[in-house]
């Protein structure tokens, strides 16, 4: 999270091109910014990047944008967007970045060998090499797990 800065005057024309036509038609400067603010929506959704729970929050040439992504080059992707738009001086960042785990622990059980445990996980036995990988040096032979030990499972994406 944080403030970022650009240059007010340069960048995308969406705001100035369309906005000054419906502001003259607007009846106060709170429709005008609304609409404004659903204009920077759009363009953000239309983008193709997934923000859930995306909100905008427009205070002159600053905005303060909201909501979650899958991953931290989505996030700056909307916070350069919104910033090289003309009429926007500053992004208050308050993006939270919704990673997947990097890994997990599973419990070894009876009758199990890292095959069986890929195919549970990955739905390939054949990625049991991720999981010994994960395990070294504590594992020093991918057939030598015994029931009661905790592996580490690496979440592949």
């Amino acid at each position: 999270m944080g403030l970022f800065s650009f240059l007010k005057n340069v960048g995308s024309s969406v705001l100035s091109s369309k906005a000054e036509k419906n502001e003259a038609a607007a009846a106060d400067a709170a429709e005008a910014k609304a609409y404004k603010e659903e204009l920077l929506t759009s363009v953000v959704r239309g983008s193709g990047i997934g923000v859930e729970g995306l909100s905008l929050d427009l205070d002159g040439d600053k905005i303060t944008v909201y909501g979650q992504t899958a991953s931290v080059e989505d996030k700056e992707k909307v916070i350069l967007m919104l910033g090289n738009t003309d009429g926007i001086a500053a992004i208050d960042d308050r993006i939270s970045v919704v990673a997947p785990p990097q890994s997990q622990f599973y419990e070894v059980q009876s009758g199990d060998s890292l095959s069986k445990i890929a195919k549970e996980f990955y739905g390939d036995p054949m990625k049991y090499q991720a999981i010994f990988e994960a395990n070294t040096p504590m594992l020093k032979d991918p057939n030598a797990i015994y029931p009661g030990q905790k592996l580490r499972i690496p979440n592949l994406g």
